[in-house]
């Protein structure tokens, strides 16, 4: 994983972590290769509610591992695997679209915070320009400067915002990661 992130290092992504724009099923999923039917798993309404279901952040991951523990419970033994590697493969799908939507977001994010800053340097040079002239209205500079104070503290808002939205991408890796292992284990106790 770290030779892949090296390798795809964007100067403008504004996170401490390095852009990965997409995973790979390997780096989640140490069980057996996954079979070409698992890609169906869309169509499989059972598979597909608990994809939704446990792939959804709201949802606390211990509540998400007993669903899939559940469901595999649930299944008769000759549907096991198949279902369980169809669970996979749809929480792998599902959850790297939705960590690829969200890298997309932090780079229109960033793009827009590189926006405000040059906007906020002109408005400050215009506001330093209209206070140094000798006939500036006063009311005129106590109006820009509060607007760009308010500007400013806004942006810099935004840069705290940024760091937190700069985890997500990692939370939805790391619970991909959590959830494939609990079908690996579920998977292994059924054998």
């Amino acid at each position: 994983m770290e030779g892949a992130a090296a390798a795809n290092t964007d100067p403008d992504w504004p996170c401490m972590q390095r852009k990965v724009p997409q995973l790979s099923l390997g780096q989640i999923w140490n069980g057996p290769e996954l079979p070409a039917t698992a890609k169906d798993w869309a169509k499989d309404p059972g598979v597909s509610a608990l994809v939704d279901a446990v792939a959804a952040r709201r949802t606390p991951i211990a509540q998400a591992q007993k669903e899939i523990k559940d469901f595999a419970t649930s299944l008769p033994p000759e549907q096991v695997a198949t279902k369980m590697t169809m669970l996979v493969q749809g929480m792998f799908d599902h959850m790297d679209a939705e960590r690829s939507h969200v890298i997309s977001g932090i780079s229109r994010y960033a793009h827009k915070q590189l926006e405000m800053a040059a906007q906020l340097r002109k408005e400050a040079s215009e506001v330093d320009a209209l206070r140094a002239k000798a006939d500036a209205d006063p009311d005129e500079v106590e109006r820009r400067t509060d607007q760009l104070n308010f500007a400013t503290r806004i942006f810099n808002e935004r840069v705290q915002s940024l760091t937190y939205v700069c985890d997500v991408p990692t939370i939805i890796e790391q619970r991909l990661y959590q959830l494939s292992k609990t079908v690996s284990e579920t998977l292994a106790v059924k054998k």
